[in-house]
């Protein structure tokens, strides 16, 4: 069992006055958690982490619990963890991404600025790099800074703190998919189609490409996911 990489969380004494240390800890956490930085057999245990950041453990632990409140963390013997999801547990998230992902892009094509376009604009760019050079981590990194733009960008900031919350979910599973050439040119041509949504401040073809787009996620996830079942051989390790 491995144990994650501590450095990256700031110093508390930098913290804006008037931010509690729970919410930067959290904060800290679920970028960590966004970016893939901790690994599905690494252990979040509350001394470490207060230990790293300077602090008393009881913010660092409050941090946690909301984290596994909503979703992102799990509790263990032994500290806190990702969530091992199931097929139903991705199928569940998936569903609430096409409920709500689709209506709220097309919001965002009215609230999204220039600048905000410009940023998607760059994001496409360098997803086309990173498919070009099959770079899944340059990837994951453009294909968050596209998604937390445009959803920046709404107006209803509880549909976008809902939005996220999901998408950080969904990182799980994205992980598990972006190196895979078909999933990578899947993921290039769904923002691509987007862009031309946003930049056309077309509502309705916004919604309409979100549908396509989760929906090929999707078909793409469990495709692979089944295949990769099938491939395993009776008595894999990786089954015991």
């Amino acid at each position: 069992m491995t144990a994650p990489d501590f450095e990256r969380i700031r110093p508390i004494e930098t913290a804006n006055r008037g931010q509690s240390l729970r919410r930067q800890i959290y904060q800290d956490l679920r970028e960590k958690l966004r970016h893939g930085e901790i690994g599905v057999d690494e252990k979040l245990v509350d001394v470490d982490i207060a230990k790293a950041a300077g602090v008393s453990r009881m913010p660092v632990r409050e941090a946690l619990l909301q984290l596994t409140i909503e979703g992102h963390l799990v509790g263990t013997t032994r500290g806190f963890a990702l969530p091992n999801l199931t097929d139903e547990d991705v199928a569940n998230i998936f569903e609430v991404r096409k409920l709500l992902e689709p209506r709220a892009v097309a919001n965002a094509t009215y609230d999204l600025d220039d600048a905000g376009l410009q940023r998607l604009r760059a994001a496409v760019e360098l997803t086309r790099e990173a498919v070009a050079k099959g770079d899944s981590e340059a990837l994951s990194e453009a294909n968050i800074m596209f998604r937390e733009t445009w959803i920046a960008a709404l107006r209803n900031r509880r549909l976008a703190a809902t939005i996220l919350r999901f998408a950080d979910q969904a990182h799980v599973v994205r992980r598990d998919t972006l190196g895979k050439p078909d999933t990578q040119q899947v993921v290039l041509d769904g923002m691509t189609s987007l862009l031309d949504a946003f930049e056309r401040r077309d509502a309705m073809a916004a919604h309409d490409r979100m549908v396509a787009f989760v929906h090929e996620a999707e078909t793409s996830y469990f495709g692979g996911h089944y295949a990769a079942k099938q491939d395993k051989q009776p008595g894999d390790p990786s089954d015991e």
